[in-house]
């Protein structure tokens, strides 16, 4: 299903379903999880393909756009992506001390928003929620 949605999304910009792309692809369906650009390109090296970083850069991008997968945050290491796609909606909590990405969901916070949206007189379509702060084991480790 994705690789029709990414090939149709492709074809009305005028652009190819490429062997580094359908790669790209395949690797990024595989994770089950959150990943980051540098190991996903060292992970389709691994496998052979003569993938460039521009081109999964790239690639990044426009599965972005058509809505296959979301930038969950920017770390100083790079920015950290998720595969989307059928996925329910959830927010992130970020730990600042060793990067552990907490996801969540609440349904207060939903309703909250909606009404927010409401009474500004504003089509919400979709959000992002980031907290930042320390998980359990770096207050810990702070004492």
């Amino acid at each position: 299903m994705e690789k029709k949605i990414f090939n149709k999304f492709l074809k009305e910009r005028g652009q190819k379903f490429t062997k580094e792309r359908s790669a790209i692809l395949q690797r990024i369906f595989s994770y089950h999880g959150h990943f980051d650009t540098e190991s996903l390109y060292l992970k389709i090296r691994e496998t052979g393909l003569k993938a460039s970083r521009a081109s999964v850069y790239r690639t990044l991008n426009l599965l972005r756009e058509c809505g296959l997968i979301e930038k969950v945050t920017k770390t100083e290491h790079g920015t950290i992506y998720e595969y989307t796609f059928g996925h329910e909606h959830h927010d992130h909590m970020l730990c600042i001390g060793c990067g552990t990405i907490i996801e969540f969901y609440s349904e207060d916070l939903e309703r909250l928003q909606e009404n927010i949206c409401r009474r500004q007189d504003f089509k919400g379509v979709t959000h992002s929620l980031e907290i930042r702060g320390y998980c359990k084991r770096c207050q810990k480790n702070k004492k």
